[in-house]
């Protein structure tokens, strides 16, 4: 039966179709709807069951999804794993010290026994399949229910298809929602846990350009890292053991040296997080107004703090580096998106929309199931824009505060602990007290104390358009607006947060009625409390909106005014393509064509000692004597990014670029500023795919690190 479908799927796949190469995160069961013809037309070389195939081998075999967060891909028969500097950040700042340190210096094992493996598990995630369960759960719900009810009954229905599908637990299922909820289908998964870092360039190379140039080209950026999948002798996964033998995995991508010129055909596969192209245009105005200036304004307050300890010393640095990191790239996704959103009016052109559909949706023949779908969209947003600022203002609280967090994560876990009976608290407290050394290494007195006090000062001050959270309310007037710095400072001194010695003595005697009344502990819980609470009008507007936002997608569609044919991405494997394809010519690039850069062009953007824009010796010297070796391009240069117009956003970090064969020519890492509303809406003019050239990898690996033993894992073809 499977052989039979993906017959017809290739056969589908011959069928015209009017949507731009260019736009549309495609998932794989429905690779027809790619539209095969104009696929090698623009120089795709492969077969349907080549990109996907259930009974053989194929592309999506060597495609992981990594930590989570992030895309890989497999790179030799010994389960070598290519992604991005930042999505391994976390691992190899884990794997640092202030006498080692390796996310600063760069490190390549010279054999597999010097990989390292980081205490805070890695791992990567396979996908075996997927199918179409839409009916079996739809049949569930009928049009009376409450949203929660539809969602209870959605609920026991994905926990019998996840069993099923299981196989007793060797496959890890889930069932995802598209379209708003109109259709389902599950995904099938095998989940590998022993991941060992093999390598990384220095923090100069892997972030060259820092946040100055983070979303901006020309990018002069090696953001790349190397891991390894290991698994029993078997090829099972399994927990870490020295016993362990790389991965032989079913598919693995070669790498073509050839590098790349305009209009060459390109193609991503990978695992988008999240998109909103079907969001209607209130909820728009409320990001670009409300959430989103709110968002960035707290991003940078948590950052200032971190920044000021971070400079003090190395090991300071190591602390707050990963946090910084990733509070820093959304702080400048979230204002490039202000800044996009606003320039292109993007609320109005959906405004336009969404009056044609409301139009059709008022129809007699319409009006019983859409009439009011609009109204109770812009109803909800307009109760929750305020709601909606002050929400990210201790969103950020609590991203960049982890004292301020402190109820859900180590007070949480000292909560289920301290409830447990004696039996259970015996199996728990080596994992207690593992939690608890994790989140004093990750934390620093001084500086949390200072983030949590500047953000308690800034919610108060502008998130006032929504009530603020009781707890505060009064302390604010107690100290009379004087700002909350000497209340942190005696709550974080009197908390037994406040050191790793009070959290194991409360390990050893847990006494309910004391972490009840830690003050450290009761404020995180008021803030957080306060954060997920709903007034019963909110409530009731939200169960609307989201039963009109389900049938506003499903009336986009039906009417066809609607012109996107694919589902927002949801951290499942989908495909894109398109091609290499420059920007207008820039006077910051040497490049001869604006679709990519050279090691030259990171030369001039050199600042000796500069903490964004400094570079190793080595890397001047050999760029001088132009030492590129086998990886030079033809026009005697060693290209270092190039540019695409793939359809990406986050969460496709680390994701391999291939050309019409299915080889490697590069990892996907960034998007431009200036299509930064892509997210919202794609731009065919402006909307860019920033890579780092595989050769430009192979280079630092080779060349440049002396690590030709990993190199020589792969399989190069020109």
């Amino acid at each position: 039966m499977k052989k039979i479908i993906l017959s017809l799927i290739a056969g589908i796949l011959l069928m015209p179709m009017s949507m731009k190469a260019d736009e549309g995160m495609w998932f794989l069961m429905f690779i027809e709807r790619l539209n095969h013809r104009d696929m090698q037309k623009m120089g795709l070389q492969l077969t349907a069951e080549e990109i996907y195939s259930i009974n053989h081998h194929s592309l999506k075999d060597a495609i992981v999804q990594f930590n989570g967060g992030c895309t890989a891909e497999i790179v030799s028969k010994e389960g070598l794993v290519l992604t991005n500097h930042h999505c391994g950040y976390d691992a190899v700042a884990e794997l640092s010290s202030a006498n080692d340190n390796i996310l600063k210096n760069g490190f390549w094992a010279k054999d597999k026994a010097a990989e390292k493996h980081p205490e805070t598990s890695l791992f990567v995630r396979f996908f075996v399949r997927m199918d179409d369960v839409s009916k079996r759960i739809l049949s569930k719900v009928n049009p009376s229910m409450t949203e929660a009810e539809r969602e209870k009954a959605i609920a026991t229905e994905i926990a019998l298809i996840e069993k099923e599908n299981s196989e007793g637990g060797k496959y890890t299922v889930n069932v995802r929602p598209f379209f708003q909820g109109n259709e389902y289908y599950y995904f099938v998964y095998q989940d590998y846990r022993d991941v060992r870092l093999v390598g990384v360039p220095s923090e100069s190379i892997g972030k060259f350009g820092g946040d100055t140039d983070n979303w901006v080209w020309p990018r002069h950026t090696g953001d790349f890292s190397m891991f390894r999948v290991y698994a029993d002798k078997d090829g099972n996964p399994a927990a870490y053991s020295p016993n362990n033998v790389p991965l032989k995995p079913k598919h693995y991508l070669p790498v073509n040296l050839s590098g790349v010129k305009e209009n060459d055909f390109a193609m991503i596969l990978g695992y988008p997080g999240r998109t909103n192209r079907w969001m209607p245009a209130g909820g728009i105005e409320q990001n670009v107004k409300f959430a989103y200036p709110a968002w960035v304004e707290g991003a940078k307050t948590g950052m200032d703090n971190m920044k000021k300890y971070m400079e003090q010393s190395e090991a300071l640095n190591l602390v707050y580096a990963s946090k910084y990191a990733s509070t820093a790239n959304y702080w400048k996704n979230r204002q490039g998106m202000i800044d996009a959103l606003s320039k292109f009016g993007t609320a109005k052109t959906k405004a336009v929309q969404e009056a044609k559909f409301n139009a059709w949706a008022n129809k007699a023949e319409n009006k019983a199931k859409y009439g009011n779908v609009v109204t109770n969209i812009n109803k909800f947003y307009s109760i929750t824009n305020e709601k909606s600022r002050h929400d990210n203002y201790l969103q950020q609280l609590f991203r960049t505060s982890a004292s301020g967090n402190i109820g859900r994560t180590l007070g949480r876990s000292l909560d289920v602990y301290t409830k447990a009976d004696a039996t259970k608290r015996a199996a728990m407290k080596a994992d207690v007290l593992d939690a608890a050394e994790q989140f004093f290494k990750d934390t620093y007195l001084p500086a949390e104390k200072d983030i949590l006090a500047a953000q308690l000062d800034l919610y108060v001050a502008k998130a006032k358009g929504y009530p603020l959270a009781p707890s505060i309310v009064k302390l604010n007037g107690e100290n009379k607006g004087q700002g909350f710095k000497n209340y942190v400072d005696a709550v974080m001194n009197m908390s037994m947060f406040s050191s790793l010695d009070r959290v194991k003595a409360f390990v050893e005697y847990p006494s309910q009625g004391m972490l009840d009344n830690d003050p450290l502990y009761v404020l995180s819980n008021d803030l957080f409390n306060h954060f997920t609470s709903k007034s019963d009008e909110i409530a009731k507007a939200q169960n609307d909106y989201t039963a009109a936002f389900r049938l506003l997608v499903e009336g986009l569609r039906e009417s066809k005014i609607g012109d996107i044919k694919y589902p927002d991405a949801n951290s499942t494997l989908r495909l894109t393509y398109g091609k290499v394809r420059s920007l207008p010519a820039d006077k910051k690039n040497d490049a001869k064509i604006n679709n990519y850069t050279t090691l030259d062009g990171q030369v001039k953007k050199y600042k000796k000692g500069d903490e964004e824009f400094d570079l190793p010796v080595k890397v001047l010297e050999m760029a001088k004597n132009k030492d590129y070796g086998r990886f030079a391009d033809k026009d005697g240069s060693l290209h270092v990014n190039f540019l695409t117009d793939n359809d990406i956003t986050g969460g496709n970090s680390g994701s391999p670029v291939l050309n019409g064969k299915g080889e490697l020519i590069g990892v996907a890492f960034d998007g431009n500023i200036e299509a930064m509303a892509g997210d919202v809406i794609f731009d065919k003019k402006l909307q860019r795919t920033i890579n780092v050239d595989i050769r430009y990898v192979l280079w630092i690996i080779e060349n440049l690190s002396g690590a030709k033993n990993i190199v020589d894992e792969m399989t190069l073809v020109k």
